[in-house]
């Protein structure tokens, strides 16, 4: 339901079915007459990350309901088996400094890679309905094996507890802006939860004129 700004245009397609059927009940009542069903998943999100633990993040309204073809998100979301150049790339265009694409990056502390979607399977933390800064502890703190996925996708496994981490999250590690940066978070959860809120809701925006406090 949250949606992380990561994975291939099949992955999203499936996340985006997901949580609209999740929202069903809601949007049948009340889209689009009194909200847009673009602003209802953004809502939706930031009440998901509250109830796990996470910041109270403000929603702004006011996006109109498009149809967008999945197909045609491809090279506009960050690929779970890329490096560093690859996520600069994907989100410096759209305005994120470093420490703002580490910080989105902070959202696989909840949730889990699903085979049949991209490839990948397990959640990044053991706790992937919490939402905290354990995902920055666990990629520095702990060591994973190299693996294949039934689907041929390489990830990587700690052994003992059973998560994963992808190329793009080890990838934090190896690139030294982006490590001082994880580093950062996984010591100072007040910092990270501060820097999530500003980068998720830039996310949240981009691409969007003339939003609103209230419905």
């Amino acid at each position: 339901l949250i949606g992380h700004p990561i994975g291939d245009a099949e992955h999203a397609r499936m996340r985006h079915k997901q949580a609209l059927k999740l929202l069903a009940p809601v949007s049948n009542k009340y889209c689009p007459l009194l909200v847009s069903q673009a602003d209802l998943t953004a809502l939706a999100a930031n009440v998901a990350i509250r109830v796990m633990g996470g910041p109270d993040i403000p929603t702004k309204f006011g996006r109109t309901d498009t149809k967008v073809d999945m197909a045609s998100q491809v090279g506009e979301l960050s690929e779970g088996d890329q490096g560093p150049d690859h996520i600069r790339a994907i989100f410096g265009p759209k305005g994120f400094d470093d420490w703002a694409m580490v910080a989105l990056f902070g959202v696989r502390t909840v949730g889990q890679c699903q085979l049949d979607g991209s490839g990948f399977e397990g959640t990044w933390t053991e706790q992937p309905l919490k939402f905290d800064n354990t995902y920055f502890a666990e990629l520095l703190n702990k060591s994973y094996t190299p693996e294949k996925t039934a689907q041929g996708c390489q990830q990587h496994r700690h052994v003992v507890s059973g998560t994963v981490m992808l190329n793009s999250d080890l990838a934090l590690l190896c690139d030294a802006a982006f490590r001082e940066h994880a580093e950062r978070y996984a010591s100072d959860e007040k910092a990270f939860a501060k820097d999530f809120s500003e980068a998720w809701s830039k996310l949240q925006e981009t691409g969007c004129s003339n939003l609103r406090d209230i419905i």
